[in-house]
């Protein structure tokens, strides 16, 4: 497959938009997470009253962060795990291939975690000749198709039901070929029976981490399978990634930031399975791994702190924001060209690899608002898109023709007057001009819209003649 990049976003887009599959695939998810999600929210009176307080939670947390880390580090080194602090991703990649080698291991599970793909771990492993076993269907598809995820919490959501059959047939050769993947269940039996004996055989388990609790020294996933359980507990060594942020004070908060993230990620009071882990396993254990490691990666988060983009770590990784996202349910997640696709990622991605690589995702937004409206966190995701454009401007990374018509623009509006002559001949000149059709197929300035759409003439005068009206009609 062909690396996509941010930086090729236009590109990306244009052909994601002609991917029929694609499409059918996108239509579903509208219908299906955004209904669910409603559903859920409208059984549960106190869910505004939850937001304020998961907000009020992160953002005690965040305000004091290094304290609560320092916390959660002692916690786990008292339960004899072992905290590991990451400044960036080929720190992390180390750190877990020291944990692998002094184990000796040759196969590695892995529950899904956004961080292992955001330090590309399973390609690094692979070069050291450690085998690394995604157990989340959906990131065991992806894995099978030499894919990025193209959601945070559903990865292979761009894959129809016949694509995953002939991946199947591809891969897990030693099966009959002639045998039924026609349905769902098909498919979950062979996939089932495929990871079976993958747990059994890891000398490693790696998880990700929804929440790292400082009071306890317990990291938290949610999950729909019951992998993350199997991936934390049958290999002889617990490895979890998570970055800085991941940290809450005490287990009631854990629990009421849960309450808000399965409603607002699948539209589920709670995920199938919660599972808490504290430490390795005590001698009156009947399960659990032998070593419990905690990698916690920095990456260029730290430098967002005090900044305007600190509110972004309030972030739970619900993925209600792309599925309210227009954009993204035009295009999916691989136009992106970023393991964080949607608002979160048009925020995120500059952060991560820079406003120079990422420059083209927080331009590609309507600033509909409904990401900030949906989010249970109640994150200023379109401020912070503003943020970024600005950064972008200052630092003269956009195109001549978008720095152009910026400055024609403030030349305008700096100038009230000047504005509204402009604006009156405008309107009277283009409502003239689609007087017989009422809208345009092609117009100069404006051709990337008439290449899709047509271009509605405007009627009835400005906006401030028509608000000057109203407030003298009242």
């Amino acid at each position: 497959m062909t690396e996509s990049s941010p930086r090729r976003f236009n590109e990306q887009a244009a052909d994601a938009l002609q991917n029929v599959e694609l499409q059918q695939a996108l239509n579903h998810m509208r219908a299906g997470f955004v209904q669910r999600r409603r559903e859920a929210i409208d059984r549960l009176p106190e869910f505004e009253g939850l937001r304020d307080e998961s907000q009020a939670i992160k953002n005690h947390t965040l305000d004091h962060l290094d304290l609560y880390l320092e916390a959660f580090e002692k916690k786990v080194t008292e339960q004899g795990g072992r905290v590991h602090w990451a400044k960036n991703a080929e720190e992390a990649r180390r750190i877990v291939l020291e944990i692998c080698r002094a184990v000796d291991a040759r196969t590695v599970t892995k529950g899904k975690s956004m961080i292992g793909e955001e330090i590309h771990l399973n390609a690094f492993l692979e070069r050291n000749d450690i085998k690394p076993i995604e157990t989340d269907l959906g990131e065991y598809i992806i894995q099978l198709r030499n894919e990025m995820p193209s959601h945070i919490i559903a990865p292979a959501i761009h894959v129809n039901k016949k694509r995953v059959a002939e991946s199947f047939r591809e891969h897990h050769t030693k099966l009959p070929a002639d045998r039924t993947l026609e349905s769902r269940v098909d498919i979950l039996a062979e996939a089932r029976s495929e990871l079976r004996g993958r747990f059994v055989a890891a000398e490693v388990g790696i998880t990700g981490a929804n929440f790292l609790i400082a009071e306890t020294g317990t990291s938290v996933i949610v999950t729909n399978e019951g992998n993350g359980d199997l991936t934390q507990t049958l290999p002889q060594v617990h490895v979890v990634l998570a970055s800085l942020e991941k940290v809450v004070p005490t287990l009631e908060d854990a629990t009421t930031l849960l309450r808000v993230l399965a409603r607002s990620a699948t539209g589920q009071e709670m995920s199938v399975y919660t599972t808490f882990s504290s430490g390795p396993r005590r001698p009156d254990d009947p399960d659990g791994p032998e070593e419990y490691h905690v990698v916690l990666l920095d990456n260029g988060r730290s430098a967002l702190y005090g900044t305007d983009f600190q509110e972004i770590f309030r972030c739970i990784r619900c993925g209600a924001c792309l599925n309210h996202c227009p954009v993204y349910g035009a295009i999916g997640g691989h136009a992106y060209g970023s393991v964080y696709p949607g608002p979160i990622g048009k925020v995120l991605s500059p952060a991560l690899m820079g406003i120079d690589n990422a420059g083209n995702l927080p331009n590609a937004s309507s600033f509909c608002g409904r990401c900030q409206e949906v989010c249970p966190m109640r994150i200023p995701l379109p401020k912070m898109m503003r943020h970024w454009r600005e950064v972008e401007f200052d630092r003269k990374l956009n195109t001549v023709r978008a720095r152009w018509t910026l400055g024609l623009w403030a030349f305008f509006v700096r100038r009230p007057g000047l504005y509204r002559i402009a604006t009156r001949l405008a309107v009277g000149l283009l409502s003239r001009c689609a007087r017989r059709r009422g809208h345009f197929r092609t117009l100069p300035a404006a051709g990337d819209w008439t290449r899709h759409r047509n271009l509605p003439a405007p009627q009835g005068g400005t906006f401030q003649d028509r608000w000057r009206k109203k407030r003298l009609d009242r």
